[in-house]
Formats: structure tokens, C-alpha cells, sequence
């Protein structure tokens, strides 16, 4: 494609060099009736992959993205295939540097309910999309667009939350429901473990770096038991985070 355009724009300046009635404006017009055929060649993406946005992509995205990325949402649509291709390389980029979803805790560094954060096959998956040339697929893979999401409810301290502003050392059994890293300087980084009496260490929260947007409820996908003696450990100075406790069952009858 580039030897193309190199033999469009040679033979016009041999052309325009040879003619002295090309003005200024007809040297454009006839620039512009050489380049713009060039480029409409060089627009389509040699296709050299089987995944398709109807079929594979389209189903991450609605699932992982389509909460914020649509219409009238926090941010621009990608609930269409005209909506995602010519942001498919920035697709490509911002999830494999995790950045998207914004979620904030390392994947595999405590396991999350809730977690968006994409996994390696699926970041696998849309780099191979974008990198054989992004197609569409047929219509008929194309699964149902979903639904906005219901408004989350705003969050209520529960009772017996404690607050950290570093290490701490539990003075009473705690059956942990989840993190909340309240304020951290922007861009912190810090890895939250629970080094239990045994001198077993449990991993907590990683996160890398730190943006208020992760100032968030991350609530484990099984509450954990603390017993008394346990050490939160890796609370730098400047961060407040908050250990969730899960709620008591009810009384017996």
C-alpha cells in the first residue's frame, strides 16, 4: 500500500511539474482526487482472524463494558459494532494495560464478587480481534443488546466496620466481608495481607496504582475468618481503609 501511494504522488508531481496551468487550486484538486483513493484503499484492514465482534467481542464487551459504555451512559457507546471499531486499537491497549475495566485490584491477589476485571484469555481474545484486522462477523452471532443496569444503592457503613491507618493487629475474631480503601494519595500502590496467628498470610487487596475512582466496597467472593491476633498488614501512611465485616446471621428461634 505504501509503494501505491509513493507511485500516485510521483506520477502527479511529474504531471503537475510538466503542465504550467496548474494553479494553486487545481494543484489541490487533483492532489486531493490522487490521495483520497489511497486512503479509502488503505481503510480496510486485512482480515486474518476467525473472532468476530458479533460472536466473541461483543458478548466481553456487554458484559464487562456495556454498563458504562452506552447511550446516555458515564461514557461513549461501544454497544455497536459502528461504535467500537474505530476505537479498536484503544480497546486493545487500555485492556491489556488493565486500565479497562476500571476496577483497581490486581486480578489474583484476593478473589472479588463483583469483579469486572477482564481475564488473560479474554484480553487474549480482543487482541487477536483487533490485531486480524477487527471484522464484524454475520448478524445472526450478534447476542441481544443488555439492558441499563439498575442503580447501585448507596453505600452504608455496616456495623463493626473498622477503620485502619495501618497495621493492626485484631483484638477480637472478625469475619471479613470485604475492603474498602476509603482515601490514598493518587497513584499509591499497596498490597493488603492478613498475616493470621498461625503465620500463615492471606492476600487481601493489591492495589496498582491508586485512583479515586477505586474508592470502592471490593467484598470478597467468600468471607474470610480472622481470628484475634491477626495482623492487616500493609496500610502505608496516607491511606484509610476500611475492613467490612459480614453480616451476623440471624438469631435462632
Amino acid at each position: 500500500m505504501r509503494t501505491i501511494a509513493y507511485r500516485v504522488v510521483f506520477q502527479f508531481a511529474r504531471a503537475t511539474s510538466r503542465n504550467k496551468r496548474c494553479g494553486p487550486a487545481r494543484v489541490g484538486k487533483l492532489l486531493l482526487a490522487c490521495i483520497v483513493p489511497v486512503l479509502l484503499l488503505s481503510a480496510h484492514d486485512v482480515i486474518t482472524t476467525k473472532i468476530t465482534w458479533n460472536r466473541e467481542i461483543s458478548r466481553i464487551v456487554f458484559d464487562r463494558c456495556a454498563s458504562c459504555h452506552r447511550p446516555n451512559g458515564p461514557a461513549f457507546s461501544l454497544l455497536t459494532y459502528q461504535d467500537a471499531r474505530p476505537w479498536a486499537k484503544a480497546i486493545q491497549e487500555e485492556t491489556l494495560e488493565r486500565r479497562m475495566p476500571p476496577w483497581g485490584a490486581v486480578k489474583g491477589f484476593g478473589e472479588f464478587r463483583g469483579d469486572p476485571a477482564l481475564t488473560p484469555e479474554q484480553m487474549e481474545v480482543i487482541a487477536q480481534w483487533v490485531d486480524g484486522g477487527a471484522p464484524e462477523g454475520e448478524e445472526k452471532d450478534l447476542p441481544p443488546v443488555p439492558m441499563p443496569p439498575s442503580p447501585s444503592p448507596p453505600f452504608v457503613t455496616p456495623s463493626g466496620a473498622l477503620t485502619l491507618n495501618g497495621d493492626t493487629k485484631l483484638i477480637q475474631a472478625l469475619v471479613l466481608d470485604g475492603l474498602y480503601p476509603q482515601k490514598a494519595p493518587a497513584g499509591a500502590t499497596f498490597q493488603i495481607t492478613a498475616e493470621l496467628p498461625d503465620g500463615s498470610v492471606q492476600p487481601l487487596l493489591w492495589m496498582l496504582p491508586f485512583k479515586p475512582d477505586y474508592a470502592h466496597p471490593f467484598p470478597l467472593r467468600s468471607p474470610l475468618s480472622l481470628p484475634k491476633g491477626t495482623v492487616v498488614q500493609g496500610v502505608p501512611p496516607g491511606v484509610s481503609l476500611m475492613l467490612l465485616p459480614a453480616e451476623a446471621p440471624p438469631p435462632a428461634n
